[in-house]
């Protein structure tokens, strides 16, 4: 305000005979400007992801009455985010974001204009200017200040005032916000044009790993229209690893997917039990019966032994830096990949008929499970620390150096455990309750 960026207008807003009231955006819904999706929201399209004033909305209704809507006077303040185009553009342009993200958010700045920061409310945030009973901030103006204000809350907490500073005035650090794509434009767009108006050196946003929308057997995740996936149901069919590693797997990165129980059903069983799981029974069971259930001495290392170590250290680093960019689809593709070239190099190496390199063809397996256990980890963290523990270790995966473990080598003679089951199959029977509950619902 004290920089010129914010000014009082008075408009037309909509307002509800019934109700006898200005309805705040989320009571309110209509077509969408952009795509014509009939069930808009009041500030933005869960359709397409659309931002824009409730105003703007085609046949505008009250979610509660459906009740048609009008148009009636009222002051509010208004952020010019126009005058932060030629900022917004040239900050924008240095970021190496998904396409998807950058396309989004270029095209909201060169179409950006002043935009009301208030609204007619009894509840939210009190607007700090005389003369604004009845006015409160429009929530997604206040709501990413909140990243800030909780770490302020934080620093009182642990007892040092001050140190919220160390993350917001650094500019080492980094900031990365995920979020999903209908958040895109406040996260790239108007909070970064909020911190450029004023003059303390917050961090802007670093990094922005959007994803697309995640739909549900054709069509869009809806609690209201009982289209959704009950979660305590979930949970109590499925173990936390399955649903994690099936989300990741189907992650909508740079378009929309979708999430089928059919699709479900065969990751699980095929991915995690056929080529995970199966691959960690296989070497611990077989290094238990033939080696005594301890790491074996080896002998020299035959071309396809340090062919395949070569590879599953390579594929290391490639699902490495598929998290570091945030690629869980691509990092889960690359671990399934690892698991299966352990399996057919166990299957190449035949040790229950070559007896002569059995133990060294156990000994490259068990590195294979190392470095399976540790890459799966940020994925599927159970089961990466159980087979953790099947290799005869200790320590947590989350305390170790990513490098550390991949360059090291389990120790000959270190003691395993006796495997159990990490994945159970799922069946028939489960996933066709699964659909029953949908269609009830």
């Amino acid at each position: 305000l004290e920089n010129g960026y914010i000014e009082e207008r008075v408009t037309d807003q909509l307002y509800s005979n019934a109700d006898n009231r200005f309805l705040a955006d989320r009571y309110v819904e209509g077509g969408c400007p952009k795509c014509k999706y009939e069930y808009a929201r009041g500030d933005e399209c869960p359709k397409c992801g659309a931002s824009y004033e409730a105003t703007d909305l085609i046949n505008p209704r009250s979610k509660i009455t459906k009740a048609t809507l009008s148009l009636k006077s009222t002051k509010h303040w208004f952020l010019r985010f126009d005058l932060f185009k030629d900022q917004l553009n040239e900050w924008i342009s240095k970021k190496s974001w998904k396409p998807n993200v950058q396309l989004f958010a270029k095209n909201y700045i060169d179409d950006l204009k002043p935009r009301a920061i208030t609204r007619d409310s009894e509840w939210g945030i009190p607007v700090p200017l005389p003369n604004t009973e009845g006015k409160v901030f429009y929530v997604r103006f206040d709501a990413p200040i909140g990243y800030i204000s909780s770490t302020m809350e934080w620093a009182e907490k642990i007892g040092d005032k001050e140190r919220w500073k160390d993350y917001w005035f650094d500019k080492n650090t980094k900031l990365i916000n995920f979020i999903g794509k209908d958040n895109i434009p406040f996260h790239a767009v108007f909070f970064p044009a909020m911190i450029m108006g004023q003059n303390a050196p917050y961090k802007i946003v670093d990094e922005l790993p959007a994803n697309e929308f995640f739909n549900y057997e054709g069509k869009q995740f809806s609690k209201s229209h009982g289209w959704y996936i009950d979660l305590e149901s979930f949970f109590d069919h499925f173990s936390t690893d399955q649903i994690r590693y099936v989300i990741a797997a189907n992650a909508p990165e740079t378009q929309d997917s979708e999430f089928t129980w059919k699709d479900f059903q065969i990751r699980c069983n095929s991915e995690l039990v056929g080529k995970y799981g199966n691959l960690v029974n296989r070497i611990i069971v077989f290094a238990h019966s033939k080696c005594g259930g301890v790491v074996p001495q080896f002998d020299e290392l035959l071309l396809i032994d340090k062919n395949m170590l070569s590879r599953a250290k390579e594929l290391c680093q490639e699902i490495y830096n598929a998290f570091s960019n945030f690629q869980l689809r691509k990092a889960s593709q690359l671990i399934m990949e690892l698991a299966q070239n352990g399996n057919v190099y166990f299957d190449q190496k035949k040790p229950w008929k070559e007896k002569q390199t059995l133990n060294t063809t156990i000994y490259c397996s068990l590195n294979i499970l190392l470095m399976l256990a540790l890459t799966s980890y940020p994925i599927m963290p159970n089961a990466a620390q159980q087979l953790w523990s099947f290799l005869g270790f200790q320590s947590r995966i989350d305390s170790l150096n990513w490098n550390s473990v991949v360059n090291s080598q389990i120790s000959v003679g270190q003691k395993l455990l006796k495997p159990t089951v990490l994945f159970k199959k799922v069946e028939d029977d489960v996933i066709e309750e699964m659909v029953h509950d949908l269609k009830k619902k």
